[in-house]
């Protein structure tokens, strides 16, 4: 905040991949619920960047509520408007071309930190654009709850075969502030209380430099490394005065791994009608999944250990990418996933490996926030009850791999 997939788009190709949660809504954590404390400004914990400028963090009076009481009506309505937004953003950065990789949810959670400031015209616009269903009392518990549940299935080991094998998903967030900017109590207990976020300090006025490192640091330690500058130089300036971040790190094994010695070269078609050559791979027998043949397309559902999570592949028939691609919305996703049904699949895919990367200032005014962009008409006053602050740009970095052991993939987003 500043003051005043495809995997080569192709006619035979990978349209979509998504990570989808296996099950209805998500139970709510059962943990204890912390009690409030005071907490003054505190050293940061081993896991923070140890720069001396950057080595306090200021906490709200509020510690994180584990154990948020939300009804499942509320996560279905957050799930749902997530899932359109995540299909909304795709249109819209679908014409850039190449490969793209993103994850909805790191953006969304980014945003909502940044929604819970906003107020007026700006909030109204944030909130349709980001398909953000639920009243703002009910958002940030409900992003909460969702958070939490996800971070709990990432933790929990799973044993395949007599041995553990952890599948992990973790989900951090935080805030970077102007060391001496007046942010209001009740904007720092939204963060704290639903999104486990401190107020890094930092001195954007004296070092921008300093804290665009740091902030980067954060990011490429909680996505272990597979997220690297994520912030460019020059990003930050004297008028910096909050930067949002979320990072986000999944890896997960095949349920049904691929057997390294039957990945070949295989043909892979282009939609301008070329070909190259890349790693195919291949099971050795066929194996039970959903699979679901409809109007111009087929969808699998490719299962992890421990049935928690799949990646859904969505495959156009050939001649039919644009066509399909155009019409692929929630509604559509959702009529598909319905559908999936267990077959017996041999399945072949190619082994990929990728980064993205958006700058997303235009790319939100087009889907419908310009104003929180506008110095003088956005509104963030319930962040430090001024109409200073607006927002300079959204940046998102995105990694994935996949091979025959499994997936890992990354991904964040800073609002600055």
């Amino acid at each position: 905040m500043n003051i005043m997939s495809n995997i080569r788009k192709s006619a035979l190709v990978l349209v979509l991949v998504s990570l989808t949660l296996a099950g209805c809504a998500p139970a709510v954590v059962e943990q204890p619920t912390p009690q409030p404390t005071d907490q003054e400004t505190v050293p940061v914990d081993p896991t923070q960047p140890t720069d001396p400028s950057m080595a306090n963090i200021a906490l709200s009076n509020l510690s994180r509520d584990t154990n948020p009481a939300v009804p499942d009506s509320q996560l279905s309505d957050l799930v749902a408007g997530n899932t359109v937004f995540a299909l909304d953003f795709y249109q819209a950065v679908r014409q850039q071309g190449g490969n793209l990789f993103y994850s909805p949810f790191s953006l969304s959670l980014a945003l909502a930190m940044t929604y819970a400031g906003a107020r007026g015209e700006t909030a109204e616009q944030m909130a349709e654009a980001l398909s953000f269903i639920l009243a703002a009392q009910q958002l940030h518990p409900a992003f909460n709850a969702l958070d939490l549940e996800l971070a709990r299935r990432g933790t929990e080991p799973v044993d395949v075969e007599g041995e553990t094998q952890p599948f992990q998903l973790n989900i951090a967030n935080s805030a970077w502030a102007q060391d001496d900017y007046p942010f209001l109590e009740e904007y720092l207990d939204i963060l704290a209380l639903n999104y486990g976020s401190g107020i890094h300090l930092v001195d954007y006025m004296q070092d921008a430099e300093a804290a665009r490192q740091a902030i980067n640091d954060w990011v490429s330690e909680m996505t272990e490394g597979k997220i690297e500058d994520l912030i460019p130089e020059g990003a930050l300036d004297f008028y910096t005065r909050l930067v949002l971040a979320n990072a986000i790190y999944f890896k997960a094994n095949w349920y049904f791994p691929f057997d390294e010695d039957l990945t070949t070269d295989g043909v892979f078609h282009l939609l301008n009608g070329e070909q190259v050559v890349v790693d195919m791979m291949s099971h050795s027998l066929p194996e039970m999944m959903r699979y679901t043949q409809g109007n111009g397309y087929q969808a699998v559902q490719i299962p992890y250990v421990g049935g928690e999570v799949a990646m859904t592949v969505l495959i156009p028939d050939e001649g039919n990418f644009s066509e399909f691609e155009a019409s692929l919305d929630a509604g559509l996703l959702a009529a598909i996933m319905d559908d999936l049904e267990y077959q017996s699949v041999q399945l072949t895919m190619p082994k990929f490996e990728f980064e993205s990367e958006f700058l997303l200032k235009d790319v939100l005014r087009e889907m419908g926030m310009p104003a929180a962009f506008e110095p003088g008409l956005a509104d963030f006053s319930g962040m430090d009850g001024s109409r200073d602050l607006y927002i300079d740009e959204v940046i998102h970095k995105a990694y994935v791999g996949v091979d025959e052991e499994g997936t890992e993939a990354a991904a964040a987003t800073a609002v600055i």
